[in-house]
């Protein structure tokens, strides 16, 4: 992997991530930016014991552009964009980020902090009509070591107790820019979901372990390699939603191993291609999610893993996260997982055989 490091025209950075050969990156953002905004506000929720980002500049932050007005594409003449040109993968610092270093000046008291910390955006490719899923095994690579690279910066960033890389897919999910990327959270708290997790190692800190083994052996294994393991989790919360472990215990991403980093893209593209596949439609809108060990907790114990669910539970219907979940955070799964674990082994089989639409070979499939 080669790194390109350059400063955009407001002071933010910008990462170029290439492989050995490519061609050297544009360095100079042409642009004329006003300053980065100053951090969000935290407010502490005493009832529940968890922080809220009060971040009002992000109310201006482009919301679904036409693709000839995309920022995250390569910058072309007559248009310049986040990125001042070409490039294969690429992260740089949120122009509306939830967390900041910027916190001159922030307000505290009883409750009340700055949003310390850092959001980026990564963008997987240049292609603003491709997918993750279209990714060659190589290119997935770059990915892994480019999130890998933040993961341990953002973990050396003051302030951030957590580092959340993560994709949005679709409108249906939320999405204000249709073009291939992913978000980077560095936050300056333990989110509520891993707090979870921590509170589970106390009790048993080798919950990870004793759950992975018995997954390994359950029936719902959508499929495997020597390093990776896919599966639809016993108590699924979504109707189809896929946990994807290394089989060895590490606490995050920049803790892989070469091998470990080269199996990921073999047991995870067919997974998407499945998720594409299920209900033939031309993108299933997901989340992607990578939960990995807090930077000061749980190092030894914590089992790093991606999580990655559709809000889709039939070709027409969406799981609406309402009374029972928003309200209440008590989950109603409508599909049985082991139901979804075979039509997703279904969908992958048809996803992923010869001749399948839109097939490339895919090594190391078992």
């Amino acid at each position: 992997m080669r790194r390109t490091p350059i400063t955009l025209a407001d002071g933010r950075e910008l990462i170029y991530f290439d492989l050995e050969g490519d061609p050297p990156r544009e360095v100079r953002d042409k642009r004329a930016l006003p300053e980065p905004p100053q951090a969000s506000e935290l407010r502490l929720d005493e009832l529940r014991g968890e922080w809220v980002a009060i971040a009002a500049h992000r109310q201006a932050r482009t919301f679904q552009p036409p693709a000839s007005e995309c920022p995250l594409d390569p910058s072309r003449p007559g248009f310049s964009t986040e990125i001042p040109g070409p490039y294969r993968v690429v992260a740089f610092e949120n122009r509306f980020p939830s967390f900041s270093e910027r916190i001159e000046g922030s307000s505290t008291g009883p409750g009340l902090r700055p949003g310390q910390g850092r959001c980026e955006v990564m963008c997987f490719t240049a292609d603003h009509n491709g997918s993750f899923a279209d990714l060659s095994p190589a290119d997935v690579r770059l990915v892994m070591d480019a999130w890998a690279d933040r993961t341990t910066a953002l973990s050396d960033t003051p302030g951030v107790e957590q580092v959340f890389p993560f994709e949005n897919r679709g409108e249906e999910i939320g999405v204000t820019l249709a073009h291939p990327h992913g978000q980077i959270y560095g936050y300056p708290y333990v989110t509520p979901y891993t707090a979870q997790h921590l509170a589970a190692l106390d009790r048993d800190p080798d919950i990870f372990v004793r759950l992975l083994d018995r997954e390994r052996a359950g029936g719902r294994v959508l499929t495997s390699n020597e390093h990776w393991t896919a599966f639809v989790p016993y108590a699924a919360r979504w109707p189809f939603e896929v946990h994807v472990y290394p089989n060895r215990r590490v606490p995050d991403l920049a803790a892989l191993s070469d091998a470990e980093r080269d199996a990921f893209g073999p047991v995870y593209l067919p997974v998407l291609k499945a998720f594409d596949a299920l209900f033939d439609v031309p993108l299933m809108p997901y989340i992607a999610a990578w939960n990995q060990a807090p930077v000061h907790h749980a190092r030894d114990t914590y089992h790093l893993h991606l999580q990655l669910f559709t809000i889709r539970r039939a070709q027409s219907k969406l799981k609406y996260l309402a009374g029972s979940e928003s309200a209440m955070g008590a989950f109603i799964n409508d599909i049985r997982p082991e139901q979804a674990a075979s039509m997703l082994r279904e969908s992958l089989t048809r996803a992923t055989s010869p001749g399948a639409p839109g097939q490339k070979q895919i090594p190391g499939l078992s």
